[in-house]
């Protein structure tokens, strides 16, 4: 290439402007992967976790006297008697042992009972 033709192309890119975008539509441009990524997340995430609280305040609100029922830490107990935030668990029958824990804790309902320990 010559040298009058490096400067003429300097000149070109020099003078050229940057394309401007339109107001409105490059704040939409930049929001619009925000907005999909919140969206995908709210139905991937945030939906099913509402459904299962729902779901676990309504097996909390059934629970009644003598149901046999599973913590979350493994422990398996009788409720005894249900408080307005707690629960009286029967966690042992001889000796009665009696203990007090929050609704929250209570992992589900186990229907066959404790589960027998095998020597």
């Amino acid at each position: 290439m010559t040298v009058n033709t490096l400067i003429s192309l300097g000149n070109l890119m020099v003078t050229q402007e940057a394309p401007q975008q339109g107001g409105a539509m490059g704040i939409i441009n930049m929001l619009l992967p925000f907005i999909l990524i919140f969206g995908i997340f709210y139905f991937l995430v945030v939906l099913p976790q509402k459904k299962q609280q729902k779901k676990h305040a309504e097996m909390l609100s059934k629970l009644s006297k003598g149901d046999s029922v599973l913590m979350n830490c493994g422990i398996y107990g009788r409720i005894a008697e249900v408080l307005e935030n707690d629960f009286k668990l029967e966690i042992c029958q001889n000796p009665r042992v009696v203990i007090t824990v929050q609704k929250g804790v209570v992992a589900g309902v186990v229907t066959k009972g404790a589960p027998e320990e095998k020597n």
